[in-house]
Protein backbone atom coordinates (compact mmCIF):
# COMPACT_ATOMS: atom_id res chain seq x y z
CA UNK A 1 0.00 0.00 0.00
CA UNK A 2 2.87 2.49 0.91
CA UNK A 3 4.70 1.54 -2.02
CA UNK A 4 1.76 2.02 -4.21
CA UNK A 5 0.88 5.52 -2.68
CA UNK A 6 5.04 6.35 -2.99
CA UNK A 7 5.14 5.48 -6.41
CA UNK A 8 1.54 7.36 -7.17
CA UNK A 9 3.51 10.46 -5.50
CA UNK A 10 6.60 9.89 -7.53
CA UNK A 11 4.46 9.93 -10.68
CA UNK A 12 2.40 13.05 -9.67
CA UNK A 13 5.79 14.90 -8.70
CA UNK A 14 6.93 14.18 -12.15
CA UNK A 15 4.20 15.45 -14.42
CA UNK A 16 4.11 18.79 -12.11
CA UNK A 17 7.73 19.03 -12.92
CA UNK A 18 7.37 18.40 -16.53
CA UNK A 19 4.62 21.03 -17.34
CA UNK A 20 6.78 23.36 -15.16
CA UNK A 21 9.40 23.08 -17.62
CA UNK A 22 6.91 24.14 -20.49
CA UNK A 23 7.00 27.29 -21.58
CA UNK A 24 4.08 28.78 -23.59
CA UNK A 25 4.74 30.90 -26.79
CA UNK A 26 2.12 32.86 -28.33
CA UNK A 27 2.73 33.29 -32.04
CA UNK A 28 0.96 36.03 -34.22
CA UNK A 29 1.79 35.48 -38.39
CA UNK A 30 1.25 38.52 -40.12
CA UNK A 31 -1.83 37.68 -41.68
CA UNK A 32 -5.02 35.15 -41.92
CA UNK A 33 -4.72 31.81 -42.41
CA UNK A 34 -2.80 30.56 -45.47
CA UNK A 35 -0.13 28.73 -46.69
CA UNK A 36 2.57 31.73 -46.12
CA UNK A 37 2.49 29.51 -42.71
CA UNK A 38 2.09 26.22 -43.46
CA UNK A 39 5.41 25.77 -41.73
CA UNK A 40 3.85 26.61 -38.53
CA UNK A 41 0.48 24.71 -38.24
CA UNK A 42 2.60 21.43 -39.11
CA UNK A 43 5.01 22.10 -36.45
CA UNK A 44 2.00 22.16 -34.24
CA UNK A 45 0.60 19.67 -35.69
CA UNK A 46 3.26 17.19 -36.25
CA UNK A 47 4.04 17.77 -32.16
CA UNK A 48 7.48 19.49 -33.05
CA UNK A 49 6.72 22.19 -30.56
CA UNK A 50 5.27 19.82 -27.56
CA UNK A 51 8.84 17.79 -28.24
CA UNK A 52 10.99 20.82 -27.58
CA UNK A 53 8.63 21.45 -24.34
CA UNK A 54 7.05 24.66 -25.83
CA UNK A 55 3.19 24.90 -25.81
CA UNK A 56 2.58 27.07 -28.67
CA UNK A 57 -0.79 29.18 -29.57
CA UNK A 58 -0.60 30.57 -33.06
CA UNK A 59 -3.22 33.56 -33.04
CA UNK A 60 -3.88 35.58 -36.18
CA UNK A 61 -4.77 39.26 -36.44
CA UNK A 62 -7.96 40.88 -37.01
CA UNK A 63 -9.12 43.14 -39.25
CA UNK A 64 -8.73 45.41 -35.98
CA UNK A 65 -5.81 44.46 -34.80
CA UNK A 66 -2.36 43.73 -36.74
CA UNK A 67 0.43 41.10 -35.60
CA UNK A 68 2.87 44.23 -34.23
CA UNK A 69 0.01 45.97 -32.25
CA UNK A 70 -0.41 42.31 -30.49
CA UNK A 71 3.29 42.17 -30.25
CA UNK A 72 3.44 45.74 -28.66
CA UNK A 73 0.26 45.12 -26.39
CA UNK A 74 1.45 41.94 -24.78
CA UNK A 75 -0.90 39.73 -26.89
CA UNK A 76 1.97 37.93 -28.66
CA UNK A 77 5.45 36.76 -27.82
CA UNK A 78 6.73 36.37 -31.54
CA UNK A 79 5.18 37.36 -34.74
CA UNK A 80 6.28 37.34 -38.29
CA UNK A 81 6.69 40.06 -40.62
CA UNK A 82 8.39 41.57 -43.68
CA UNK A 83 12.37 43.16 -43.05
CA UNK A 84 11.11 46.12 -44.22
CA UNK A 85 8.77 46.49 -41.80
CA UNK A 86 10.29 45.17 -38.99
CA UNK A 87 13.11 47.67 -39.60
CA UNK A 88 10.56 50.49 -39.66
CA UNK A 89 8.80 49.76 -36.47
CA UNK A 90 11.95 49.69 -34.62
CA UNK A 91 13.30 53.06 -36.25
CA UNK A 92 10.23 55.05 -36.75
CA UNK A 93 7.87 53.49 -33.89
CA UNK A 94 10.97 53.01 -31.88
CA UNK A 95 9.65 49.61 -30.80
CA UNK A 96 12.42 47.54 -29.16
CA UNK A 97 12.19 44.72 -31.92
CA UNK A 98 14.49 42.39 -32.48
CA UNK A 99 15.00 39.44 -35.84
CA UNK A 100 15.69 36.14 -33.78
CA UNK A 101 15.38 33.78 -37.35
CA UNK A 102 14.96 35.12 -41.26
CA UNK A 103 13.04 32.70 -43.09
CA UNK A 104 12.70 34.39 -46.22
CA UNK A 105 15.39 35.31 -48.21
CA UNK A 106 14.03 37.12 -51.35
CA UNK A 107 11.68 39.45 -52.51
CA UNK A 108 8.19 38.30 -54.43
CA UNK A 109 7.38 41.90 -54.60
CA UNK A 110 6.56 42.85 -58.66
CA UNK A 111 4.77 45.10 -60.75
CA UNK A 112 2.63 43.84 -63.35
CA UNK A 113 0.95 45.09 -66.36
CA UNK A 114 -1.31 44.07 -69.32
CA UNK A 115 0.82 43.00 -72.41
CA UNK A 116 -1.99 45.01 -74.19
CA UNK A 117 -1.02 48.50 -72.79
CA UNK A 118 2.43 48.79 -74.74
CA UNK A 119 3.72 48.86 -70.76
CA UNK A 120 6.82 46.70 -71.13
CA UNK A 121 9.62 48.16 -69.40
CA UNK A 122 9.77 50.13 -66.00
CA UNK A 123 10.28 53.41 -67.66
CA UNK A 124 6.97 52.82 -69.46
CA UNK A 125 5.43 53.56 -66.16
CA UNK A 126 6.28 57.30 -65.80
CA UNK A 127 3.39 59.38 -65.78
CA UNK A 128 0.87 55.95 -65.07
CA UNK A 129 -1.52 54.73 -62.19
CA UNK A 130 0.12 52.00 -59.92
CA UNK A 131 -2.26 50.83 -57.65
CA UNK A 132 -0.48 50.36 -54.45
CA UNK A 133 -1.70 48.96 -51.08
CA UNK A 134 -2.83 51.66 -49.04
CA UNK A 135 -0.98 50.33 -45.85
CA UNK A 136 2.11 48.26 -45.34
CA UNK A 137 4.52 46.75 -48.52
CA UNK A 138 4.52 50.38 -49.92
CA UNK A 139 7.99 51.54 -49.39
CA UNK A 140 9.69 49.60 -51.37
CA UNK A 141 7.81 49.88 -54.51
CA UNK A 142 7.70 53.40 -54.04
CA UNK A 143 11.65 53.20 -53.35
CA UNK A 144 11.64 51.33 -56.41
CA UNK A 145 9.95 53.74 -58.82
CA UNK A 146 12.24 56.68 -56.91
CA UNK A 147 15.45 54.97 -57.61
CA UNK A 148 14.41 54.51 -61.87
CA UNK A 149 13.25 58.38 -61.51
CA UNK A 150 9.90 57.45 -62.64
CA UNK A 151 6.71 59.67 -61.58
CA UNK A 152 3.54 57.84 -61.39
CA UNK A 153 0.08 58.57 -59.50
CA UNK A 154 0.06 56.02 -56.99
CA UNK A 155 -3.78 54.61 -56.33
CA UNK A 156 -4.35 53.14 -52.75
CA UNK A 157 -6.22 49.43 -52.69
CA UNK A 158 -6.52 47.25 -50.17
CA UNK A 159 -7.02 43.45 -50.81
CA UNK A 160 -8.70 43.09 -54.37
CA UNK A 161 -7.18 42.99 -57.64
CA UNK A 162 -10.53 44.54 -59.78
CA UNK A 163 -9.38 48.06 -60.50
CA UNK A 164 -6.29 46.17 -62.22
CA UNK A 165 -8.71 43.76 -63.90
CA UNK A 166 -11.33 46.15 -65.26
CA UNK A 167 -8.40 48.75 -66.28
CA UNK A 168 -8.71 51.37 -63.83
CA UNK A 169 -4.64 51.32 -63.09
CA UNK A 170 -1.93 50.84 -65.84
CA UNK A 171 -0.14 48.60 -63.29
CA UNK A 172 -0.15 46.69 -59.69
CA UNK A 173 2.10 46.21 -57.53
CA UNK A 174 1.39 42.55 -56.09
CA UNK A 175 3.17 39.30 -54.62
CA UNK A 176 4.28 36.50 -57.00
CA UNK A 177 2.75 34.20 -54.25
CA UNK A 178 -0.42 35.59 -54.17
CA UNK A 179 -1.75 38.37 -56.18
CA UNK A 180 -0.40 37.34 -59.16
CA UNK A 181 -2.12 34.39 -59.25
CA UNK A 182 -5.29 35.36 -58.10
CA UNK A 183 -5.08 37.64 -61.49
CA UNK A 184 -3.74 34.40 -63.68
CA UNK A 185 -6.73 32.66 -62.20
CA UNK A 186 -9.05 35.24 -63.14
CA UNK A 187 -8.97 34.28 -67.13
CA UNK A 188 -5.63 36.38 -67.59
CA UNK A 189 -3.21 33.97 -69.06
CA UNK A 190 0.61 34.92 -68.52
CA UNK A 191 1.74 35.65 -71.77
CA UNK A 192 -0.74 38.38 -71.21
CA UNK A 193 1.20 40.07 -68.84
CA UNK A 194 4.12 42.20 -68.68
CA UNK A 195 5.92 41.16 -65.07
CA UNK A 196 8.79 43.46 -63.40
CA UNK A 197 10.47 41.54 -60.31
CA UNK A 198 11.85 43.30 -57.59
CA UNK A 199 14.47 41.11 -56.79
CA UNK A 200 15.92 42.26 -60.66
CA UNK A 201 16.87 45.11 -59.81
CA UNK A 202 19.67 45.89 -58.01
CA UNK A 203 19.65 46.58 -54.39
CA UNK A 204 15.89 45.73 -54.20
CA UNK A 205 15.93 41.66 -53.43
CA UNK A 206 15.13 42.60 -49.93
CA UNK A 207 13.89 39.27 -48.02
CA UNK A 208 10.43 39.46 -46.66
CA UNK A 209 8.96 36.95 -43.70
CA UNK A 210 11.08 36.90 -40.29
CA UNK A 211 10.35 36.25 -36.66
CA UNK A 212 11.00 38.90 -34.53
CA UNK A 213 9.89 39.47 -30.58
CA UNK A 214 10.56 41.79 -27.96
CA UNK A 215 13.98 42.99 -26.92
CA UNK A 216 13.15 41.72 -23.32
CA UNK A 217 11.36 38.52 -24.51
CA UNK A 218 14.56 38.01 -25.75
CA UNK A 219 15.97 38.54 -22.72
CA UNK A 220 13.90 36.71 -20.37
CA UNK A 221 13.13 33.40 -22.45
CA UNK A 222 16.13 33.20 -25.31
CA UNK A 223 16.34 29.22 -24.82
CA UNK A 224 12.40 29.00 -25.36
CA UNK A 225 12.40 30.93 -28.29
CA UNK A 226 15.67 28.92 -29.78
CA UNK A 227 13.46 25.95 -29.46
CA UNK A 228 10.68 27.70 -31.18
CA UNK A 229 12.92 28.78 -34.34
CA UNK A 230 14.58 25.40 -34.50
CA UNK A 231 11.01 23.59 -34.38
CA UNK A 232 9.34 25.77 -36.90
CA UNK A 233 12.26 25.43 -39.08
CA UNK A 234 11.51 21.77 -38.79
CA UNK A 235 7.67 22.30 -39.45
CA UNK A 236 8.79 24.17 -43.03
CA UNK A 237 11.24 21.10 -43.63
CA UNK A 238 8.33 18.79 -43.21
CA UNK A 239 6.05 20.70 -45.59
CA UNK A 240 8.62 20.74 -47.90
CA UNK A 241 8.73 17.26 -48.55
CA UNK A 242 4.76 16.84 -47.75
CA UNK A 243 2.72 19.14 -49.88
CA UNK A 244 -0.34 17.42 -49.73
CA UNK A 245 -0.83 16.95 -46.06
CA UNK A 246 0.36 21.10 -46.06
CA UNK A 247 -2.60 21.85 -47.94
CA UNK A 248 -4.88 20.05 -46.73
CA UNK A 249 -3.93 21.71 -42.90
CA UNK A 250 -3.85 24.72 -44.60
CA UNK A 251 -7.62 24.51 -46.25
CA UNK A 252 -8.45 23.26 -42.55
CA UNK A 253 -7.26 26.09 -40.98
CA UNK A 254 -8.65 28.88 -43.53
CA UNK A 255 -12.29 26.67 -43.29
CA UNK A 256 -12.21 27.50 -39.50
CA UNK A 257 -11.47 30.99 -39.66
CA UNK A 258 -14.24 30.95 -42.49
CA UNK A 259 -11.99 32.32 -45.42
CA UNK A 260 -12.94 31.34 -48.97
CA UNK A 261 -10.05 29.46 -50.51
CA UNK A 262 -9.14 27.54 -53.40
CA UNK A 263 -6.72 24.84 -53.60
CA UNK A 264 -5.09 25.55 -56.05
CA UNK A 265 -3.91 28.90 -55.24
CA UNK A 266 -2.98 27.85 -51.75
CA UNK A 267 -0.82 25.28 -53.86
CA UNK A 268 0.95 27.66 -55.73
CA UNK A 269 1.62 29.87 -52.74
CA UNK A 270 2.87 27.12 -50.71
CA UNK A 271 5.34 26.24 -53.70
CA UNK A 272 6.58 30.05 -54.15
CA UNK A 273 7.10 30.40 -50.31
CA UNK A 274 8.82 27.63 -49.67
CA UNK A 275 10.82 28.43 -52.75
CA UNK A 276 12.13 31.51 -51.52
CA UNK A 277 13.26 29.95 -48.10
CA UNK A 278 16.24 28.75 -49.95
CA UNK A 279 19.25 31.10 -50.04
CA UNK A 280 19.63 30.47 -53.80
CA UNK A 281 22.29 32.85 -54.85
CA UNK A 282 22.97 34.48 -51.61
CA UNK A 283 25.96 33.90 -49.38
CA UNK A 284 23.68 33.31 -46.20
CA UNK A 285 22.64 30.38 -44.27
CA UNK A 286 18.91 28.94 -44.26
CA UNK A 287 17.11 31.27 -41.43
CA UNK A 288 19.53 33.89 -41.05
CA UNK A 289 19.98 37.50 -42.37
CA UNK A 290 22.71 38.69 -44.55
CA UNK A 291 24.13 41.83 -43.20
CA UNK A 292 24.28 43.19 -47.21
CA UNK A 293 20.37 42.54 -46.90
CA UNK A 294 19.68 44.33 -43.58
CA UNK A 295 21.70 47.13 -44.88
CA UNK A 296 20.07 47.40 -48.08
CA UNK A 297 16.51 48.10 -46.14
CA UNK A 298 17.80 49.80 -43.44
CA UNK A 299 19.52 52.19 -46.67
CA UNK A 300 16.13 52.32 -48.62
CA UNK A 301 14.37 53.44 -44.70
CA UNK A 302 16.36 56.15 -44.32
CA UNK A 303 16.59 57.42 -47.71
CA UNK A 304 12.77 58.21 -47.25
CA UNK A 305 13.60 59.82 -44.43
CA UNK A 306 15.79 62.18 -45.82
CA UNK A 307 13.38 64.94 -46.87
CA UNK A 308 12.46 65.42 -43.88
CA UNK A 309 12.51 63.13 -40.34
CA UNK A 310 15.88 62.76 -38.34
CA UNK A 311 18.23 60.25 -39.70
CA UNK A 312 18.58 57.18 -37.09
CA UNK A 313 21.06 54.45 -37.45
CA UNK A 314 20.69 50.89 -36.53
CA UNK A 315 23.95 48.46 -35.54
CA UNK A 316 22.96 45.14 -36.99
CA UNK A 317 23.85 42.85 -33.96
CA UNK A 318 21.01 45.30 -32.15
CA UNK A 319 18.85 44.06 -34.80
CA UNK A 320 19.66 40.94 -35.54
CA UNK A 321 20.10 38.40 -32.89
CA UNK A 322 20.08 35.12 -34.52
CA UNK A 323 18.84 31.48 -32.72
CA UNK A 324 19.01 29.61 -35.86
CA UNK A 325 22.12 27.16 -35.58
Amino acid sequence: MMKNLILTLMALFALCFAEAQTTTIRFAPQWFPQAQFAGYYAALDQGFYQEADLEVKIIHPTDDESSMNMLISGKADVVSSFLMDGLTSRLSQEIPLVNIAQLSQHSTLMFVTKASSGIDTLKALDNKKVAIWSSGFDKLPRALLEEEGIDVEFVPIYNSINLFLEGGVDAMTVMYYNEYDQIINSGVNEDELNKFFFLDYEGFDIPEDGLYCLQQTLDKDKDALRKFVKASLKGWEYVDKNREYALDLVVEKMNKARLANSRAHQRWMLDKVVGQLAPMDKNVKQGHLLEADFQRALNIIQSEARSGAEMKTLPFDSFYEPLVD
